[in-house]
């Protein structure tokens, strides 16, 4: 029978694509389970169990037995379901927690953390970025997908704007240094620009940003009211990435096309985003807009990552079969 598998997510986009992105690389087709939890369990997840069973909204009632052989979570709410299917199911669920969980990682059987997140423990696995579907595969798929998008002016340079982070604001000042920046390079360079924003880039922003662009050749996307999300046809025809600096997903994917990526950051990053810029950097993934960037070595750390865990997975249900 094949292993049953469930994706704990807290519906946001960046967290619940990670958790695909690992259970697509395991070679299972999960059920999605997206969380809403009462308070005051919502805002202390997931550190406080106490009759979380009853916290947690689930209008459909699929929260029940049979619990599902391997469940991987994203994210600190997300978290609080996955450690609590481990008492529930016996020990059989194998609990995957991607992210830092805030509680001792010891309460899942693995955590997957990036390495500037500065979690600790033996059963921690560390990532540099991450974790995504990119791939030969994915990218070769995109451009099938989005085959129009090859029929644009070379060279073709991919714009991915997200919005303002504590590490780093991303305000009207920060817009008119990367439009003058990109500015400059279609001057030395001509071709096209394929810009997506986010659904968390201010509307008004995004607004501004399609205005700008309007004067060169290129696509612009910044919802569903420009048709099919063509980010894959992005990230496959594109020649070049800029990357605004708040997202760890995007530049994560960006680094995993082996392209040239390039981050616009006028102002010095902060915190652990900085550590993740710093170790991106020393290792040639990523480089500041205007300074001379060549492709790099792919960053993918999916499919080692899924290696490992399923290591680890079948060593879990040899030792649970054992003790029945």
């Amino acid at each position: 029978m094949a292993a049953t598998a469930w994706v704990v997510s807290d519906g946001a986009a960046g967290n619940e694509r990670q958790a695909l992105a690992l259970a697509a690389a395991l070679g299972l087709d999960p059920r999605i389970v997206r969380l809403r939890l009462r308070q005051p369990w919502d805002a202390l997840a997931p550190r406080w169990t106490l009759a979380a069973r009853s916290a947690i909204r689930d209008p459909t009632g699929l929260l029940a037995p049979p619990w599902p052989d391997l469940a991987i979570g994203c994210g600190r709410r997300a978290a609080l379901l996955t450690r609590l299917l481990r008492p529930w199911s016996g020990g059989h669920t194998f609990t995957v927690q991607i992210l830092d969980p805030r509680i001792d990682s010891a309460a899942f059987d693995v955590v997957v953390a990036p390495a500037h997140d500065a979690v600790r423990g033996a059963n921690v696995i560390h990532s540099l970025g991450a974790l995504n579907p990119v791939d030969d595969e994915w990218l070769a798929a995109g451009r099938a997908h989005f085959a129009a998008i090859g029929e644009l002016p070379a060279p073709r340079c991919a714009v991915l704007v997200g919005a303002s982070h504590r590490a780093q604001r991303l305000d009207r000042a920060w817009f008119d240094g990367l439009l003058a920046e990109l500015a400059r390079r279609h001057d030395a360079t001509a071709g096209s620009f394929l810009v997506s924003t986010s659904r968390r880039t201010p509307p008004d922003l995004a607004a501004r940003l399609r205005d700008a662009f309007a004067r060169w050749p290129g696509r612009f996307w910044a919802g569903a009211t420009d048709g099919e999300n063509p980010y894959a046809g992005f990230l496959g025809w594109a020649d070049t990435i800029v990357v605004s600096p708040d997202s760890v997903n995007m530049i994560s994917e960006a680094c995993a096309t082996g392209k040239p990526v390039l981050a616009f950051a006028p102002q010095p990053i902060r915190g652990k985003l900085a550590a993740f810029h710093a170790a991106l950097r020393e290792r040639g993934h990523l480089h500041a807009l205007g300074e001379p960037a060549e492709p790099a070595t792919p960053l993918r750390e999916t499919a080692t990552i899924a290696a490992e865990i399923e290591t680890r997975w079948r060593e879990h249900a040899r030792l649970h079969s054992l003790s029945r």
